[in-house]
């Protein structure tokens, strides 16, 4: 509880945050199609907000160290708050794609801010409750978003305004807070070499990792409301996938801990790819056919991330691991620009199972490029535990370091 209290203003700002954020991505797949964009103006959208993401996550540091925490948090809320509110006063798809990246860097920025504060105020006694508590509130208000999907009207002034009052109110709880800024420490240099160097596959992985996750949340609204999902059931849809990702964590933690990670690795695309089919061939079955194939492909592809990382950590020396995980952040950020604006012209051109052919078809080059992995070298002779980290900042690591 003594928890719970110390970390509620962070915890607080982090829920506001997701609320907002989380549910712009489908909202503007809805309002997009009601105002006539393309499919492949739609998948700018989601392409551009992962752009601002990158850009936020390298930037963020910097800023939190010139100005602080606190500053540099009100900075990235206000170009947050500022892309959400400035959807309804300008409705052209190109400049909607720069209110989605300025949306991006907020995510980024905010949650570097909220990961050095939360690093530097914990300790190895409290530091795995810590990141529990972190992680069940991010997923948490991850699913309350798409939830809103039912509620909010597309390309309506209320439903981005609402956003946007979500965005602004997660200024206060740390803003006001009295608990005393941490130090700023030395950001991370970015060197996507490093990953390569320690882990090819998982490189491989965390693309591929990125490819599925941004296909699925910033098209997958387009794809539901072509398999003739109402907006209420899109929210649904999309809160199967997190919530299915969310519970297949434990088990494939268990299984990466105690099997060869490049097996599990290789399983869980095999997964994923039989997901993929199943929920083409579900969308005609009815409403909750097509709602347990979104749960299944997020349990069988959003471990995929922590599991490539966890293989690429087995590699890495303690100095080399907070560069590590910004180097993986990176390669992630690769795979989700590229791949919502790929699938979104896929699907104008072959209809909407084009979506998870291509998922499927990347993750058969996934599957591929494991099994000559490990023809190529043996299994790491020491292994660290299986994290389940989240995708948010190029700090992460910082907080997993000391635990592992």
């Amino acid at each position: 509880m003594r928890l719970l209290v110390s970390f509620a203003a962070l915890f607080l700002s982090v829920l506001l945050l997701q609320l907002s954020s989380g549910g712009v991505g489908p909202l503007d797949v809805l309002s997009g199609t009601e105002l006539g964009f393309t499919t492949g103006q739609i998948g700018l959208l989601g392409s551009a907000h992962f752009f601002g993401f990158f850009i936020g996550c390298w930037w963020a540091p910097r800023v939190m160290g010139s100005v602080g925490h606190s500053r540099a948090f009100a900075a990235f809320t206000a170009a947050g708050a500022i892309g959400l509110l400035a959807h309804m006063m300008v409705v052209d798809a190109y400049a909607w794609a720069v209110m989605r990246a300025a949306t991006g860097f907020c995510v980024a920025g905010c949650y570097t801010v909220i990961e050095a504060w939360l690093q530097a105020k914990t300790d190895n006694a409290n530091r795995g409750r810590t990141m529990g508590t972190y992680r069940m509130v991010d997923t948490g208000g991850s699913l309350l978003a798409q939830l809103m999907i039912g509620v909010l009207e597309p390309a309506s002034y209320v439903s981005y305004n609402l956003l946007g009052i979500l965005c602004c109110a997660a200024l206060l709880p740390l803003t006001l807070t009295r608990a005393p800024q941490p130090e700023t420490g030395a950001a991370p240099r970015l060197r996507p070499g490093i990953a390569w160097r320690l882990s090819p596959l998982a490189v491989a992985g965390v693309i591929v990792s990125g490819v599925s996750g941004a296909s699925f949340r910033m098209v997958g609204p387009l794809y539901g409301a072509q398999v003739g999902l109402t907006a209420d059931q899109i929210g649904l849809f999309l809160a199967a996938f997190v919530l299915g990702g969310a519970v297949a964590q434990w088990p494939a933690g268990w299984a990466a801990d105690r099997h060869d990670r490049r097996h599990v690795l290789v399983w869980f695309s095999v997964a994923s790819i039989a997901a993929c089919g199943v929920t083409v061939a579900s969308s005609g079955l009815g409403v909750v056919a097509v709602f347990l194939a979104a749960l299944l492909f997020g349990a069988a592809s959003f471990p995929i991330y922590s599991i490539a990382a966890a293989h690429a950590h087995d590699w890495a020396e303690d100095s080399e691991r907070v560069e590590l995980s910004a180097a993986l952040m990176f390669f992630y950020a690769i795979g989700a620009i590229a791949a919502p604006l790929t699938t979104s012209w896929l699907i104008a051109a072959y209809g909407p199972p084009a979506l998870f052919a291509f998922i499927a078809a990347a993750h058969v080059g996934l599957l591929l490029f494991g099994l000559v992995r490990m023809r190529t070298r043996p299994s790491a002779g020491t292994r660290n535990p299986y994290v389940w980290i989240p995708r948010t900042s190029f700090l992460v690591g910082r907080i997993f370091r000391r635990s592992k």
